[in-house]
């Protein structure tokens, strides 16, 4: 089992590679996202997974260059995993390396936090750890983190971070910004 530890504010979280031992967890945080019709981001697709068996086994599948899906590219998917109680509190997807569209607006990490759980630091936190993962285990010396432009709170936590601001992309009447940080 992959575990990346972190600590910040007397709270403790860790990255794990989802399983089983979190089927229930998972749905949950699935269904408070969809219950305030939020936006899964980060999730590699669990807003439209018919169940958490074929998610399970859809992450597995793209963890590898082999494997992945056509049009995808690798990546890994971890639960933000509160230390003190064991609740999710987040999920990050970590893409190995990007393809066209990735580059102009999804770049190399994708996270979401569930919303009883926001404003607590955990995304800045979560992003830390993943920052570790790409220089660690994939040896990226530079990561693409974006966002839409009106999310603030993901504003802050890429430049608590390190990132910055490449540029802003119009598409579809979404402004994204495009923020680099070195490793």
């Amino acid at each position: 089992m992959t575990v990346v530890k972190g600590r910040f504010d007397m709270n403790e979280i860790k990255l794990i590679k989802p399983s089983t031992e979190y089927v229930e967890q998972i749905w949950e945080y699935r269904a408070e996202f969809i219950s305030n019709d939020d936006n899964l981001a980060g999730c590699a697709g669990l807003e439209s997974a018919e169940s958490i068996e074929k998610w399970l086994a859809n992450i597995e599948k793209n963890s590898y260059e082999e494997t992945v899906t056509e049009g995808l590219v690798p990546a890994t998917t971890f639960l933000a995993v509160r230390k003190a109680d064991y609740r999710i509190v987040g999920m990050i997807d970590i893409r190995h390396r990007l393809n066209e569209f990735l580059l102009q607006s999804g770049g190399h990490i994708g996270y979401s936090v569930r919303v009883s759980e926001r404003q607590k630091g955990y995304a800045t936190e979560m992003v830390r750890l993943a920052l570790g993962y790409c220089y660690e285990t994939l040896e990226l010396e530079k990561v693409l983190v974006t966002c839409d432009k009106e999310n603030v709170g993901s504003v802050k936590t890429i430049i608590a971070n390190g990132g910055l601001l490449e540029n802003e992309l119009l598409e579809n009447d979404r402004m994204t910004r495009r923020y680099w940080i070195d490793l």
